[in-house]
């Protein structure tokens, strides 16, 4: 679904709200599609508050909120993310985390290559660490990452529960910020590729690939309600400052 622009605490809340649904089995799998409502910085869940506290004035001046899933802070600006949910009791259906991966990368490789695009992944032995590395997600290097002209273009993490897994991840529009080193899409997409357009052909792509209906859908009574409960949690410093 296509859930417009929250700001960061809402947008990390619904995350959270649709992987406890499906996870209990009162959601089914989940893609979803938003934006950022300004410039924000994620903290992956391993990230110790300091590192952001140390950057410099235009970054430790933006908006802050620490995400569920592990890697390097993301400056989401001019983007798009998706966050698609999966429960793990599905039989047949990989939940093994390259594979997830590798489902959704291989969407936006060929809609995005379909329309003169040439992104590819990073290949190589890479493989980023979640607790360590550069402050930037996008300046770690995994080799399942999407590149444009060996810049990173789109790269993803995950939060595995019992019974389901949250993946997510970011699809560099434009460049706003130096600070964060990225690709980006914009230049790339002349008037007739226009972004829903995108996100459909991907949205479809991925349904082939898991063999799975899409249903159009809002989100249901009962996330709404935990997405009130969990925004006050990802606003609080409890959560944000954690060590």
């Amino acid at each position: 679904m296509w859930d417009g622009a929250r700001g960061g605490a809402a947008n990390m809340a619904v995350d959270e709200a649709v992987l406890l649904a499906v996870g209990e089995g009162q959601a089914p799998a989940t893609l979803r599609f938003y934006r950022w409502l300004e410039p924000t910085i994620s903290l992956g869940y391993f990230q110790r508050y300091e590192e952001f506290q140390a950057q410099e004035e235009e970054i430790r001046s933006l908006p802050m909120v620490r995400r569920q899933t592990g890697g390097g802070a993301i400056l989401h600006d001019d983007e798009v993310t998706y966050s698609l949910v999966m429960p793990i009791s599905d039989k047949g259906q990989s939940t093994d985390i390259a594979d997830l991966y590798q489902l959704v990368h291989d969407a936006f490789i060929a809609v995005l290559g379909e329309r003169g695009v040439p992104v590819a992944y990073r290949d190589g032995q890479e493989s980023a660490n979640s607790q360590r590395g550069p402050f930037f997600c996008f300046a770690r290097a995994h080799r399942l990452d999407l590149v444009l002209e060996g810049e990173k273009l789109l790269g993803s993490a995950q939060r595995r529960m019992k019974q389901a897994v949250l993946q997510h991840g970011s699809l560099i529009l434009g460049r706003h910020f130096a600070q964060q080193p990225s690709a980006q899409l914009r230049p790339e997409i002349n008037h007739t590729n226009n972004l829903d357009e995108i996100l459909t052909d991907v949205t479809e792509h991925i349904g082939q690939q898991l063999d799975m209906k899409i249903q159009l859908g809002e989100l249901s009574g009962l996330e709404l309600e935990r997405v009130t409960e969990l925004e006050a949690k990802y606003a609080g410093e409890a959560w944000t400052r954690q060590k």
